[in-house]
């Protein structure tokens, strides 16, 4: 028996699945959907005795270089013990037959995740804390010796700003396909191409290193598990640096931003000082620029213009996929072109 409310997934195939693989599970299957999960579905898989979360590649990929579960199950593999906390992985399945595609199974860690980046609930000095131990992680991540853990082969060779710069340009003209049309994003991507800058600095990057990806202690300000790795690679650290402030030029309906809030008064610093606390961490002496801040725009533009896509095609688990995805792409389109007139 068991309790599934996730009609996608055949709960009895998985039970089966799972019976056969951990000889300790007790009472029944019960599945539930998680919050968010836009791109890769994610689920809360519980048992009497144990509680894990199942990432799933979509039942239709668009990009077959998209929702890579298997780098997800690998990196996070890796940074078990690192400097960067992360939940542990249990196995990983390329069977299509248990759910209908791809997966990967991990610990269920019990803590508190923020969705916006005003935190509501908290006091100011803690969402200070908070803020500080963000920023730290960042800087940890980036500061981590990728070779040493086994990644040295997670990134292609090359420009790294060039070479993605082609990629989510790439997708952009599949995406605009399915979405109406965003003049915007196309200045951005003109501006971008025209202002490329060469540096050689290299580190394990997230990819999506914002405050919803992130798990705090459920009492202390305190980073227990950076999640979502789906877009991780050996890549520039301050795309990530760009894409985790971009919050200080986006209004709370745009992805939970910050601009226009009482910064002061909420306990959270501005952009300035929260980049100086990431700069006294880390190992690199290079500095975000318009550049860097300009292409997370452009990233995000593109990546929302995907989940609508996906919204329109049906292939979602969020109804209202579709209209968050198209709303933030132009969003994203916008502060872009702000930063660069």
């Amino acid at each position: 028996m068991s309790t599934n409310p996730c009609p996608e997934i055949d709960a009895a195939k998985l039970d089966a699945f799972l019976r056969e693989r951990f000889a300790d599970l007790a009472g029944e299957l019960r599945l539930a959907r998680t919050e968010g999960g836009m791109s890769n579905p994610t689920y809360f898989v519980s048992y009497a005795n144990r509680s894990m979360v199942l990432r799933k590649q979509p039942d239709s990929v668009l990009v077959p270089s998209a929702h890579a579960i298997d780098r997800e199950y690998r990196v996070l593999s890796a940074l078990r013990g690192s400097a960067v906390p992360v939940p542990e992985v249990y196995l990983y399945c390329d069977e299509r037959s248990v759910v209908g595609t791809p997966f990967y199974l991990m610990q269920r860690l019990q803590g508190r995740v923020f969705h916006e980046y005003a935190t509501h609930g908290l006091a100011a000095s803690e969402r200070r804390a908070l803020f500080a131990a963000m920023a730290q992680t960042m800087a940890n991540l980036h500061g981590l010796d990728f070779t040493a853990l086994g990644l040295a082969d997670y990134g292609r060779p090359g420009n790294y700003f060039a070479r993605q710069l082609g990629r989510w340009t790439q997708l952009w003209q599949q995406y605009r396909q399915g979405v109406d049309d965003n003049p915007e994003l196309d200045r951005l991507i003109t501006w971008l191409g025209a202002h490329l800058p060469n540096s050689e600095t290299l580190a394990l990057c997230h990819g999506d290193f914002r405050i919803g990806n992130l798990m705090f202690d459920t009492h202390e300000p305190k980073v227990i598990g950076v999640l979502d790795w789906e877009l991780s690679t050996l890549g520039h650290p301050l795309v990530d640096v760009a894409f985790n402030s971009q919050a200080w030029r986006m209004a709370p309906d745009e992805n939970g931003g910050l601009l226009g809030l009482p910064l002061g008064e909420l306990g959270i610093p501005d952009e300035q000082a929260y980049l100086e606390a990431y700069y006294r961490h880390s190992t690199s002496t290079e500095r975000i620029t318009t550049f860097h801040q300009a292409f997370a725009m452009f990233r995000g533009a593109v990546g929302s213009a995907g989940v609508a896509v996906r919204g329109r095609q049906g292939n979602s688990v969020l109804p209202d996929s579709a209209r968050i995805g198209r709303k933030l792409a132009l969003a994203y389109a916008h502060r872009g072109v702000q930063l660069i007139r």
